[in-house]
């Protein structure tokens, strides 16, 4: 397919519901604002939660999972044990699928998801989405970054699109199923085919870093969490993140300062089972609502680059169907 225009790459590809940066404040109140509108069952939880994660360690999914039992434990929010489980599986569908086969109308499943639950249903690869379970809380978004190993001799996304171009079977780019959807709007962007992308499917950054580090793969692109640490070690090389404007703490540049005009952010958020008490859903949206304004949480997002957008109830449920809409039209315009 001829590649989309620049203005169409930008009009599609913002994911214009995806969070702003600008709005988090006034999404933060309104969260705040309406956790508080029905009060939790008395004595809930009773027991231990298991806070699961549906892919591997290192993996975005399970860098937020922990980060939220890291932060509600620091500030002893939560009195019960918060056991956190790795099950990964196909980026989060195959755990997706547990909960609502399994566990549908439990109180003591809480899982994370994100962008990746809607790109997973589109392509076909999940029978499953966000209307069949119980959506708790949009949490964060991050960005997606492009990196590659230290001693890589692509310095810039030019290089790596160049280089596409030219021979893409040379240039192998590991991305988790739904992260392959920003790198082909750099592709298309650049006047390249996404079609003809040499991608090695990845559950996560964990998995991504050791391919990279090995010298299996030659670029690798995710959330910025799942790499900022290593970038700013200097055991990875970042070539560019799909922000608006450069992000604190992090010198590198963006796509569009690199005559690219793409930006993609990805949220992240909490779900439980299908039929999820009343009582736990207001248990979990106001302990959330609590959560994002400790300081412990504040410190957790600033290092792991996350943007707290927190969001429930009918807001939330209007900004996932309005997100599935634009990746739905972004995914046809890129013809993936």
């Amino acid at each position: 397919m001829d590649p989309p225009a620049d203005d169409s790459v930008y009009l599609y590809f913002m994911l214009k519901s995806v969070v702003a940066a600008v709005l988090a404040a006034s999404l933060l109140l309104t969260g705040l604002q309406r956790a508080g509108e029905a009060d939790a069952a008395p004595g809930y939880p009773a027991g231990p939660v298991t806070m699961t994660a549906g892919a591997n360690p290192g993996s975005g999914f399970d860098i937020t999972i922990r980060a939220v039992v890291e932060a509600l434990e620091k500030e002893k929010l939560v009195d019960v044990p918060l056991p956190v489980e790795n099950r990964p599986g196909n980026i989060g569908a195959d755990f997706l699928a547990t909960m609502v086969e399994q566990y549908r109308g439990r109180d003591d499943q809480v899982s994370v998801t994100s962008l990746s639950m809607m790109m997973n249903q589109l392509r076909g690869l999940s029978p499953y989405g966000f209307r069949d379970v119980t959506m708790i809380a949009r949490l964060i978004t991050e960005y997606y970054i492009v990196v590659t190993d230290a001693q890589s001799p692509y310095r810039t996304l030019a290089d790596v699109l160049t280089a596409v171009k030219a021979d893409p079977t040379k240039v192998r780019v590991a991305a988790a199923t739904d992260d392959q959807a920003p790198f082909d709007l750099l592709v298309a962007a650049s006047g390249g085919d996404p079609a003809t992308v040499a991608y090695v499917p990845f559950e996560g950054g964990g998995d991504q870093t050791n391919a990279l580090l090995d010298g299996q793969i030659g670029v690798a692109i995710g959330g910025v969490s799942e790499f900022v640490d290593l970038v700013r070690a200097g055991e990875l090389r970042a070539l560019g993140v799909l922000s608006e404007e450069r992000l604190p703490g992090l010198d590198v540049p963006t796509a569009r300062e690199q005559n690219l005009d793409v930006t993609l952010s990805n949220w992240r958020g909490l779900y439980g089972p299908p039929g999820m008490p009343e009582y736990a859903l207001a248990y979990w949206r106001d302990v959330l609502a609590r959560m994002v304004q400790t300081p412990a949480w504040q410190q957790i997002a600033a290092q792991h680059q996350f943007t707290t957008t927190f969001m429930v109830g009918a807001d939330l449920q209007t900004f996932l169907a309005d997100t599935e809409a634009d990746l739905h039209t972004a995914l046809a315009v890129a013809g993936t």
